[in-house]
């Protein structure tokens, strides 16, 4: 079996999350309600969490230990899954995999130099950007 396959298997009882967790059953609900997690159900409509269920709700806890509010959680979990998504698309088969330096270079001195075109975004000043492309 994949370990992908093992890791979204629906598992665990809430009980059984709230001990692993240090999560309330409250908070819990909160967080499903909040469309943050979305736990399987038995025919009997209990809640059954998977490993990845339960790491979601690790990093949740996590995030709001650090005084994120619950927007700031979901922007950040939304933001992490389409960067999971980007990085998936760059190690398609398609893209050529490894670039020589020149090639690096040459791509990194065209996105500094879109950015400083930016009217209102001129972040960077193109004479300080100067001194690292010879």
């Amino acid at each position: 079996m994949r370990d992908e396959i093992r890791r979204n298997m629906p598992l665990f009882s809430i009980g059984i999350v709230t001990k692993l967790t240090e999560l309330t059953p409250r908070q819990v609900r909160y967080y499903e309600q909040q469309e943050l997690i979305k736990p399987s159900r038995t025919s009997g409509n209990q809640r059954l969490f998977s490993f990845n269920d339960v790491d979601r709700l690790l990093h949740i806890k996590s995030l709001m230990e650090k005084g994120i509010n619950i927007a700031g959680v979901k922007e950040m979990l939304s933001g992490k899954k389409a960067e999971s998504e980007a990085q998936a698309a760059a190690t398609a088969p398609a893209q050529k995999p490894d670039m020589s330096d020149a090639e690096l270079r040459k791509l990194l001195k065209r996105q500094l130099t879109e950015l400083t075109a930016r009217p209102n975004q001129n972040h960077l000043i193109r004479g300080e950007l100067s001194r690292f492309f010879h």
